[in-house]
């Protein structure tokens, strides 16, 4: 089962500088507010960020996995979305504290010779990481692939010039034109021995993965930025749980989630991404008609489980354990 993450595992972290890294990607630094060491992580890590709009946001680490004084966060404002980076970029300040998780690794970087890396936007800050690491280790080839729409939407774009770097990075910018996406198949047609890392939008992933279907298994790794995803929609209705334990029943509003609506009445339940990719929010289902709006759960897992950071209802009643 994916690892929980609850009000109790959150603990405060210091803002110390937060910095505008294109129009709509921030940078944010936290550190220990008595300046001491934060717990490790290995590159591919993400932490849990509470927003002060007490939305929960998940948000890959950048920084070299050697500090062990900071974490530093890379943020896209999802205007689309149900406003978590939003809050995080336009409520915290420098000087502020937010509450952050424990790091999680679901995007483990394994030991090879040589590594190929392909970001894409956001998707940049796990695999800056993993490049950072690799490079201060000078043990094993590498070369990263990092595709934006123009410079100006690039972010972190004059470190990954670095005279350091020369050579083993390309910044590919399409504009926005379908005719200028970089050509991956240059790159995959043969196969070869480099484990490849992959991160960025829905569209390059796709793309990656149907030009490796013929490299080594294990070879070809992802992780989806799925960004705020958009659990509410313009047509849901709201609708009744029930707790199967102690009766309790709760109105979900058409605008709001059932994880956001619970915790709103004082229940402290897990939760990580909030945007159906973790499982952390696994909740029995007992009776009622679901609509699932997830990725993780299996169509059999789904008979008796519900993500409740997501998903709503069809019926006019849920009957839940939590």
């Amino acid at each position: 089962m994916a690892e929980e993450t609850t009000v109790a595992e959150l603990r405060p972290l210091l803002v110390r500088s937060k910095r505008q890294l294109t129009p709509d990607i921030w940078q944010f630094e936290l550190v220990d507010p008595d300046g001491g060491e934060l717990p490790p992580f290995e590159a591919g890590c993400h932490v849990t960020v509470e927003t002060p709009s007490g939305a929960r946001r998940t948000y890959s680490l950048s920084n070299d996995p050697e500090e062990r004084d900071r974490y530093v966060l890379g943020v896209k404002q999802e205007r689309s979305g149900r406003g978590g980076s939003t809050s995080l970029i336009e409520g915290v300040q420098e000087g502020d504290s937010v509450p952050v998780s424990l790091p999680i690794n679901r995007f483990p970087l394994v030991e090879a010779p040589e590594y190929l890396f392909v970001a894409g936007g956001i998707g940049i800050t796990p695999i800056l990481s993993m490049v950072r690491k690799v490079a201060r280790e000078g043990e094993a080839r590498f070369r990263l692939i990092y595709c934006t729409r123009s410079p100006e939407l690039t972010a972190f774009r004059e470190e990954l010039q670095a005279p350091e770097l020369k050579g083993r990075v390309v910044i590919h910018h399409d504009e926005g034109d379908p005719d200028r996406v970089y050509d991956f198949w240059v790159v995959f047609e043969k196969p070869g021995r480099a484990q490849v890392y992959c991160c960025g939008p829905k569209p390059l992933m796709e793309e990656v993965r149907g030009m490796t279907g013929h490299w080594p298994p294990g070879a070809i790794h992802f992780e989806d930025f799925a960004g705020d995803v958009p659990a509410v929609k313009p047509d849901d209705r709201a609708f009744t749980v029930r707790n199967a334990r102690t009766g309790e029943t709760v109105e979900i509003p058409a605008d709001r989630t059932i994880l956001e609506t619970l915790r709103a009445a004082g229940h402290r339940l897990p939760s990580s991404c909030e945007s159906g990719t973790c499982g952390s929010c696994r909740t029995k289902l007992v009776a009622g008609e679901p609509d699932h709006r997830d990725m993780v759960l299996t169509d059999e897992e789904q008979a008796g489980h519900i993500m409740i950071c997501v998903s709503r209802a069809r019926s006019d009643e849920l009957v839940l354990e939590w």
